[in-house]
């Protein structure tokens, strides 16, 4: 892939949360424990793949994290396109949360509460950093095109913190599971084009 800037195309990314699997529903955190959609998550993906295709235009490919829950709600959401699935990007992978995986809210919060540090716990800025770079190849490889990024909660929020200067769209704001939030690159850069275009049903 080539380097975005080289073009001045706009490219349009639309940033779809995976469905939902058993760890959202008991509010564990996941990070990079592979954990599968249930069938709620395979319905919200369809749902998800079925407003896309309903949009004014074509999509032309899919990318996901190669994390299971992400990369089934690729296929499925690439099924109802009829796009194909072009890659699974270690780079759109969910925040590594280290000792914190596995645990629910309160775990986390007692964790927290111990220690200064957290022992696995990648940074914001690197997430920022890698995913933006891995959409920034996806964009130089579309020039003018649409495509379909599949990743994860924690990426998605630390991408819409940078993308909107650190200011949510609103109070309260989440990304639910089967979200969409667009995404326009054009010579290199990016700008946040429309939060949260669709809403899943999941937490």
């Amino acid at each position: 892939m080539t380097d975005a800037s080289t073009s001045a195309a706009p490219v349009t990314i639309a940033l779809v949360r995976h469905g939902e699997t058993d760890w959202n529903v008991q509010r564990r955190i996941q990070g990079r424990t592979d954990i599968p959609l249930n069938d709620t998550g395979r319905r919200q993906a369809v749902d998800t793949g079925a407003a896309l295709a309903a949009s004014d235009s074509d999509w032309d490919a899919v990318y996901a994290s190669p994390l299971s829950r992400a990369s089934e709600t690729a296929e499925l959401i690439a099924a109802e396109l009829g796009a194909p699935v072009l890659g699974h990007l270690e780079a759109l992978a969910e925040r590594g949360y280290g000792v914190l995986e596995g645990l629910d809210h309160a775990g986390r919060a007692a964790v927290e509460a111990q220690a200064a540090t957290i022992e696995g716990l990648e940074t914001r800025s690197s997430v920022i950093e890698r995913s933006s770079a891995a959409l920034a190849e996806i964009a130089a490889a579309h020039p003018g095109g649409r495509v379909v990024v599949v990743s994860h909660g924690g990426v998605i929020h630390s991408l819409i913190l940078h993308l909107s200067g650190w200011t949510l769209p609103s109070a309260g704001y989440t990304v639910t599971n089967g979200s969409v939030h667009l995404v326009t690159a054009a010579a290199g850069e990016f700008e946040l084009a429309e939060p949260d275009l669709l809403t899943g049903t999941g937490g």
